[in-house]
């Protein structure tokens, strides 16, 4: 039984997220057909490194799944590429050690957020940018990112929803923000998120670069362990999963 490890991209507008769902277009469904046709009607479970909710799009999501079939990682790249639909893409295969999981190995990950900040919108971004007109102060954005870096309890910065048990606790490597002409890219890299976290920091960056939210003031947010004090959560199609990280894997058996 090998275990392969795909490296995907999609644009998420046309889906319900990536975990399967009856009756909703979903990336895992879209993968597990692929992989049904591949096998012959046989269902394959596909293991992804984590969910993107409904509208998110993914750069570098990865995900693994075992079959009895011996190919070679550029004919499973083939293969399921020829299956997949035009919005879901298989960019890297390869086979990893038994031992490998898509979830539970990953090191760190990184997701970006993109604003066009302009005041009239672009129709023909309007799936793949958060379109937001308001001045913004990009130094207190920056600011505000400097003390969310670390490890903390991220509770406030959490949908009231998550559904997590135990330790809301995350060290992020990384919250920066920088501004290209009318486009502001966030990054934020870290070894976990929780649920909507990204977008939750992002809109409280935000309210940090509109001087609703003084920076200093966002290690009380952290205390306080109350969604209701953080931003507004921004919607999904700014953001993207752009890249999961592993350690280098020896795939000999």
């Amino acid at each position: 039984m090998a275990k392969i490890k795909c490296v995907i991209s999609y644009d998420g507008t046309n889906f319900s997220g990536l975990q399967t769902q009856s009756r909703e277009r979903t990336v895992q469904g879209e993968l597990e057909k692929a992989l049904a046709k591949i096998h012959k009607g046989a269902y394959v479970k596909v293991y992804p490194s984590g969910r993107t909710d409904k509208g998110v799009h993914a750069k570098a999501q990865a995900v693994h799944f075992e079959s009895d079939y011996n190919l070679l990682p550029a004919d499973w790249k083939r293969a399921l590429n020829a299956m997949l639909p035009p919005d879901v893409h298989v960019s890297e295969a390869e086979e990893v050690p038994a031992s490998f999981h898509a979830r539970f190995d990953v090191l760190e990950k990184e997701y970006r957020y993109f604003i066009s900040n302009e005041q009239e919108p672009d129709v023909f971004k309007r799936n793949y940018v958060y379109q937001y007109p308001y001045t913004l102060d990009i130094a207190k954005m920056q600011e505000a990112g400097k003390y969310i870096e670390g490890t903390h309890d991220f509770t406030t910065f959490s949908s009231a929803k998550a559904s997590v048990k135990g330790s809301k606790v995350r060290t992020l490597l990384e919250v920066s923000c920088h501004r290209n002409a009318s486009q502001i890219e966030f990054v934020l890299r870290g070894h976990g998120f929780l649920y909507n976290m990204a977008r939750i920091i992002v809109g409280t960056l935000l309210e940090a670069g509109r001087n609703k939210l003084k920076p200093a003031e966002i290690p009380h947010l952290f205390d306080q362990k109350d969604r209701q004090l953080a931003g507004d959560t921004v919607p999904p199609q700014g953001l993207y999963l752009w890249n999961v990280r592993y350690e280098q894997m020896d795939s000999s058996r």
